[in-house]
This record gives structure tokens, C-alpha cells and sequence, in this order.
């Protein structure tokens, strides 16, 4: 999910700095037995600082053990995403489990994509098809009548679980869920992602999903393939009247943190496509009139790490940066897999090769890593031009603003 340019400090309190020792215990034990005790410990701290509402207390831990113990951090966050998403609930003397799950939706558009109400009929016909398809014969299942931006998810752990909670109680009860109305204005993209949101619950520990209840030899892996084409097939139709003048492309509902971080993963050669053909478009070039430069951008904490890569495109008779993508790195491999290995021609790397397909043959790559800059009045991210100076990406004056199309 988008980065912030900004990073808060919290101070670490009695409850923080148990956190971040039970973190470390489970991240220290020797064997299963003991893996479980102190996870068990650390689930039900951080259930209670979820439900209080404490994420300061939890985001000090975890900075803290970033710092120190980055192995204790994973296990810290694991935590934090496992138990505000995924928890057990008590209604009327019953067990019930509950996931917190999106459907990530991958939207590309010289258009506004839109985002905000979904129809009751929309929101009906999508519930039919998730349980028909996705979820187990046991399992009931709320889905929220919105279509979210990445702007307009729940911003922390403490929120998320909130949201589970009072949907999964509300499910139970059988009581209406209203639209939000109040959703934050989103900031427009040629290509981004859209969510739907809901909540699956199920008696206690009866499967969620259709792939838990296939016969040996458990091929989860075909059965979720299976049952993607199947919630493609059937539900585009209803995304793309929600998203008008878009491309879009359905991936399979997932537990929220992971469908969040498999949208932002797929998105990335999307934006790249996307600027090509909007730049072509909209200037009237062919790809081949275009150059782009590609530097690297970290954290100043993190000396020589490179947390993103920046694209600028320009013309090839103009050095003015016009325009700009923004490629996050996720994962420790995805540096190399995004810029290849410059000494080895079988290795280009991601960004090259989607933008050598898209016909751009001037590819400039930055050997230095630059901070994370972002424009002190719009908080747009600087780019790299060929000189190594960073600009803030500005198109022609006569060329009207990106977002600023809607579709009728």
C-alpha cells in the first residue's frame, strides 16, 4: 500500500515494551511448544490494545523492534494484521470465526475512476456470486456497500478490527448496513486500484472457503485458479458498470492485508502501460518519441536501501520531466526483479522490459539513490531528470490536468 512521506515517532510505554519482548520470544523459541505458548501471550496482548484502540502503543513496538530486532518486527506485524483481520466472536452463546476480506479490483483509465455507493442490487448480485463461488456452504458473508480507493481503506490495525468486529455483530444480529458517505477525496490515477470490502463468518472452525473442503490431494492452488475464472466471469460485468470508461481486471478475494498487498504488487506494470498510452494519446508521439529515467529512492534511515523506484518520462527533444510513476518495492527479491542485473543481458529487469514492449527505446537508469523528496506544496513525489536533479513532474501548459475527464 502507498507509502507516506511522513513517519510519526510514538513513545514506548510499559505495554509496548511487552509487546515487543513477547515478539521477540516467539521469534527466539526453539520448538513448537514453545512457539505456541508465547504466541498465544501475544495474541491476547495485542487483541486487547486493538480493541482499546491503543495503535500507538502497538506502532512503538513495532518501530522499536524495527530498529533492533527486525525478525521480532515480523513477527509483531504478522500478529497485528492476523488478529485485526481473522478473530473469534461470542453471539447469543455461540462461537463464530470472522475474516475481514477484499476483493482487490485493478482499474486503468484516461478517465476518473470512480469509487464511493454501490447500488443494493449491485451489492446483492456481487454477495450471490462471492458465496456461490468462493465460500464454503457454512459460511455467511457482508458485503459492504461501497467501492473503496486505497485512500478510503481503513488506515491502521485498530481500524480494521473495528470494522470487522461491527460488521460481523451486525451480520449476526441481521441488522442494515448503510452506505458511507463521508468517504476522503481520492487523488487520480491512470491506473489504480478499487475494493470491495466484506466480512465471512462462520461457526467455529467450520471452513470459510470452497478450497478447504476439496478431496485429496488438496490442490489449492488449481482450486483457487478455478474459482478466480469463476468470480471473473461472473462479477466483471457488475464492476464495469461501477467503473465506466475503465479496464479493469478482478483478482481473487483474499484476507484483506494480503489482497491489499497482491493489488499493489499487480498494479505497478499497469501504471507503466498506462503513461505510455495516455502520454501517446494525449500528446499526439509515438512511444519511440519518448525517454524515460529510472532512479532508485530510500528512506534516509536506511543508507544504500532502495525502497522505490521512480520513472520520469520526457520527450525526446524536450529534458523537462512531464511525467512520472512511482514502482514500490515490496519484497527483498523485488529490487533485482524490477531492474534486472545490468551485467547480465538475460536479466533486464521488469521496469525495462515493460517499457521496451510499449515501444520506448531510451531507457536512462540513475546510479544513485535519492531520498524520498515529495513537492512541499502538493506532495507529489520528485523525479529524477538526466542530469540527476530532482524536478517536480509538470506536463505541457496546454495539456488539461489528469483526472480532470470524467466518463458520461
Amino acid at each position: 500500500m502507498r507509502r507516506s512521506p511522513e513517519k510519526k515517532q510514538h513513545k514506548l510505554v510499559a505495554d509496548g515494551l511487552r509487546l515487543a519482548n513477547l515478539s521477540l520470544a516467539v521469534a527466539q523459541s526453539a520448538s513448537r511448544i514453545e512457539d505456541i505458548a508465547w504466541q498465544a501471550q501475544l495474541d491476547g496482548l495485542v487483541a486487547k490494545n486493538l480493541q482499546q484502540k491503543h495503535q500507538n502503543v502497538l506502532d512503538a513496538a513495532a518501530e522499536h523492534l524495527f530498529k533492533t530486532h527486525p525478525n521480532a518486527y515480523e513477527v509483531l506485524v504478522e500478529t497485528m494484521e492476523s488478529i485485526c483481520t481473522s478473530s473469534r466472536i461470542e453471539y447469543k452463546h455461540a462461537h463464530y470465526d470472522v475474516l475481514l476480506m477484499v476483493a482487490p479490483i485493478l482499474a486503468w483509465s484516461r478517465f476518473e475512476i470512480a469509487s464511493g455507493t454501490i447500488p443494493p442490487h449491485t451489492t446483492e448480485m456481487l454477495s450471490s456470486c462471492w458465496k456461490q463461488h468462493l465460500l464454503s456452504d457454512q459460511a455467511h458473508l457482508r458485503v459492504l456497500p461501497n467501492l473503496y480507493a486505497i485512500d478510503q481503506l481503513p488506515t491502521t490495525h485498530s481500524e480494521a478490527y473495528a470494522l470487522m468486529e461491527r460488521t460481523a455483530l451486525g451480520l449476526l444480529k441481521g441488522d442494515q448496513v448503510e452506505p458511507t458517505q463521508d468517504l476522503p477525496q481520492t487523488v487520480p490515477f491512470l491506473a489504480d486500484s478499487r475494493y470491495l470490502i466484506a466480512v465471512v463468518v462462520v461457526p467455529k472452525d467450520q471452513p470459510l472457503f470452497r478450497w478447504q473442503t476439496i478431496a485429496s490431494p488438496f490442490d489449492c492452488a488449481q482450486a483457487k485458479s478455478d474459482i478466480l475464472a469463476l468470480w471473473q466471469e461472473y462479477a466483471t460485468p457488475a464492476i464495469m458498470r461501477l467503473l465506466p470508461g475503465c479496464g479493469v481486471e478482478l483478482l481473487l478475494p483474499e484476507a484483506y492485508y494480503t489482497g491489499c498487498r497482491e493489488a499493489d504488487v499487480r498494479i505497478r506494470p499497469i501504471s507503466i502501460r498506462s503513461a505510455v498510452f495516455y502520454l501517446t494519446q494525449t500528446l499526439g508521439v509515438e512511444a519511440s518519441e519518448l525517454s524515460t529515467i529510472i532512479a532508485g529512492f530510500g528512506l534516509q534511515e536506511n543508507p544504500g536501501q532502495i525502497d522505490e523506484y521512480r520513472i520520469g518520462f520526457t520527450l525526446k527533444k524536450a529534458p523537462e520531466v512531464i511525467y512520472g510513476v512511482v514502482w514500490p518495492l515490496y519484497q527483498q527479491d523485488d529490487e533485482l526483479n524490477a531492474m534486472g542485473n545490468p551485467d547480465d543481458d538475460n536479466l533486464p529487469g521488469e521496469i525495462p522490459a515493460i517499457l521496451t514492449e510499449c515501444g520506448i527505446t531510451s531507457i536512462q537508469r540513475i546510479e544513485n539513490i535519492f531520498s524520498m523528496e515529495f513537492c512541499d506544496d502538493c506532495n507529489a513525489p520528485l523525479y529524477a531528470d538526466s542530469e540527476g536533479e530532482l524536478v517536480h513532474a509538470e506536463m505541457p501548459e496546454s495539456v488539461p490536468p489528469q483526472g480532470s475527464e470524467h466518463f458520461h
